[in-house]
């Protein structure tokens, strides 16, 4: 029997890996990340919870990825800190992943793939990369061979009929494997919702051309930092329109470097110029191609629109274009970010006013469709996506044929077992969600992210300093500060401080030589203070040094 477990990305957009497993051996296939909530304050990425892993880490062979994107691959680092198995990946997917783990201080047996030629995972596992088309170079789906079942995966794609790098979904490979029969078919849900077809990145490149011809001031383009496609054909139109480019945004630059050691990029010499050198040319010889299309602060977009001093900011007359869909949350600062471009006299565009100027990468539901009729599959699962997108998807696998009872939707957690039966529920696995640092080895609790968020919001900090030995001496403080305050509040910080240094001489020596009671006593002197003033009660947390 072969089991499938999702550890994530079925029930969120995001989080993608899933657990194949035969007999002894386990194949993970992606090992993505969910990008923190705005609540989540400190958290760079959410990971998987690999709980479901450990009970035998023996047991796992491989990890194979599909693509570049982050939420495919961006937990690397956290599994192969516990798990020392092969990766594979095409080769831009590699260099990306090598760049992550070499950010962790890590390296990692890296495996690289082509579509085409199928590769031995372990003695259960066999699998065969289909090449597919999406937003970042080198993506492919996957067939898995198994002694007792076959899967596809169709990992991120769509059918774009004209790509910029003229690499079409493989789907004459995927209807000879259909042809040989195909037991499941696991396929990506995103845009399950949307009817019809994604249109391809050809109507990008079109947009762009006519949006900027005759702009006299400088061009900006704000996009996802992994759109390589996009700043080729951008590179490709700076050079028609006799303009030279500057790429801002370190994930941008970092991407693009890659890209290029592979040859999945091709920038000609002396085209590529820096924001200094941008700064002296007359704005129409300036296109730059930046990150910030969701107003990220510090990202290449919010610097270029600040009041802040820098080498080049834009102006009246410039054009910025924001390519990218507005990710769900990020609207308000997006509005802002849009605002404030105007209010500076820049001509703004954005997919709400004119949709030409960014494509999805995923495939709609005609796609979809198109796909789940070539495969053939005798049952189906819908991945990558939230619920509403999986049950969507699913009824389109009945309409093309699937039988209902063997279309099924899975969430996160649920293990599922395929056999000459079909496919059957077999319970549920370990699974959760791990906010973390980049540079982090353990998850960050929920309590301590309520914590940040108090402080964030309305808390108060106080430091004191206190000798380790010699009756408990303080050597500085108590200092007192905190956030979200009213000018009146802010004001009684000094206070405030007197309060809590008040409370400390109460205590002895010995008392003093405990931190619970410093703490303690440190809380209760600003409490009363603001209490007497204010009659509030703001959340403190105390900090007691000692040397």
């Amino acid at each position: 029997m072969l089991k499938v477990t999702p550890l994530g990305g079925l029930g969120q957009v995001g989080l993608n890996a899933m657990v194949l497993e035969h007999g002894a051996e386990r194949v993970l296939i992606d090992c993505g990340v969910l990008f923190p909530r705005p609540d989540q304050l400190g958290i760079d990425v959410v990971v998987p919870d690999f709980t479901a892993l450990r009970d035998d880490p023996e047991r796992l062979k491989a990890v194979v990825l599909t693509h570049a994107h982050e939420d495919h691959l961006g937990a690397l680092p956290v599994l192969l800190r516990e798990f020392q198995v092969p990766v594979y990946g095409t080769p831009f997917t590699l260099a990306l992943a090598r760049h992550r783990l070499e950010e962790a201080g890590l390296t990692g047996d890296l495996r690289e793939i082509g579509p085409g030629a199928a590769f031995t995972a372990s003695e259960s596992f066999t699998l065969e990369a289909v090449q597919v088309t999406h937003s970042v170079p080198d993506a492919v789906g996957l067939w898995v061979k198994t002694p007792s079942a076959t899967l596809v995966h169709s990992g991120d794609f769509k059918l774009d009929l004209s790509p910029i790098d003229g690499k079409l979904t493989d789907l004459s490979r995927l209807g000879v494997l259909g042809e040989q029969g195909v037991d499941l078919l696991l396929s990506d849900s995103t845009n399950a919702e949307n009817d019809g077809w994604t249109p391809s990145e050809s109507l990008v490149k079109e947009t762009f051309a006519r949006l900027f011809h005759g702009v006299t001031g400088r061009i900006v383009v704000a996009q996802f930092g992994s759109h390589l496609h996009r700043v080729q054909h951008l590179v490709r139109l700076a050079q028609t329109l006799g303009r030279q480019v500057v790429l801002s945004g370190r994930s941008l630059v970092r991407n693009a470097e890659l890209a290029r050691t592979v040859g999945r990029l091709e920038i000609p010499p002396g085209l590529l110029i820096s924001l200094d050198a941008a700064a002296r040319l007359p704005r129409d010889q300036v296109l730059i191609i930046s990150t910030g299309a969701q107003a990220e602060a510090r990202s290449g977009l919010s610097w270029l629109a600040s009041d802040e001093p820098g080498p080049l900011r834009l102006e009246p007359g410039d054009l910025c274009v924001i390519s990218a869909r507005a990710i769900p949350g990020n609207e308000p600062n997006i509005a802002l970010l849009v605002n404030q471009l105007y209010a500076k006299g820049v001509t703004v565009v954005t997919p709400s006013t004119e949709p030409g100027v960014h494509v999805s990468g995923h495939a709609a539901k005609h796609e979809q469709r198109r796909l789940i009729e070539t495969v053939k599959p005798k049952s189906f699962v819908p991945i990558h996506g939230e619920l509403r997108h999986l049950h969507r998807h699913r009824l389109t696998a009945v309409e093309a044929g699937v039988e209902q009872a063997r279309a099924l939707v899975a969430r996160t957690g649920d293990v599922l077992g395929l056999d000459a039966h079909g496919l059957h529920s077999l319970g549920r696995a370990p699974v959760g969600l791990w906010p973390m640092r980049r540079e982090g080895l353990a998850p960050v609790s929920e309590a301590s992210l309520a914590e940040r968020k108090r402080l964030a919001e309305s808390g108060l900090v106080i430091v004191v300093v206190v000798m380790q030995q010699g009756g408990g001496k303080v050597l500085h403080g108590p200092v007192v500060s905190g956030q979200g305050l009213s000018g009146e509040e802010q004001a009684a910080l000094t206070l405030a401080a007197e309060g809590a240094a008040l409370e400390l001489k109460e205590l002895s020596n010995a008392m003093r030589g405990d931190d619970e009671r410093v703490r303690e006593a440190l809380a209760h002197g600003v409490r009363r203070v603001f209490k007497q003033l204010f009659g509030s009660k703001p959340f403190l947390h105390p900090v007691v040094a000692r040397v």
